[in-house]
């Protein structure tokens, strides 16, 4: 088998509600038990984990980084997918929640030598989705990854 390595990074949102309640097990449940593929089609999830009387916004690993994801169709074989829990075609994400996934994505892009220009909205390859929902803005993100990249 072909070594995977990633040339871009692609930015997806669940769709779903985050309740505070770790939602990433349940989306990866819905990958394997239902969908039947042999793990989560993500490679990491943002979403906010209650911990006691805290909250805080949590990057949770999915698929391991060595091998292709299954989150957007015709560009698996080369790409990282990173899914932002929650619907953001209702409501924008959190910043905190941004500043999370952007600490993930910087590291991403100095591991595999790729560049902010290598990180897509999941919209820019398949135009009839909206994700990661039309109240993302991938700029805000890409800002918080520049500030983080250094």
């Amino acid at each position: 088998m072909a070594k995977f390595l990633p040339t871009k990074i692609i930015v997806h949102h669940s769709l779903t509600r985050d309740s505070e309640t770790v939602s990433w097990g349940a989306i990866r449940k819905f990958h394997i038990k239902t969908l039947r593929w042999k793990d989560i089609g993500y490679h990491v999830g943002v979403e906010l984990v209650k911990s006691g009387e805290e909250s805080y916004f949590e990057a949770l690993l999915g698929r391991m980084w060595d091998r292709k994801g299954a989150h957007c169709k015709g560009e698996n074989r080369d790409s990282l997918g990173i899914c932002f829990i929650g619907n953001y075609d209702v409501l924008p994400p959190p910043k905190k929640m941004l500043e999370a996934g952007a600490k993930v994505i910087a590291m991403w892009l100095d591991f595999f030598c790729l560049s902010i220009n290598d990180v897509y909205s999941h919209h820019y390859f398949d135009i009839d989705k909206s994700c990661p929902g039309k109240l993302f803005d991938m700029e805000i993100l890409k800002g918080h990854i520049r500030r983080c990249y250094g």
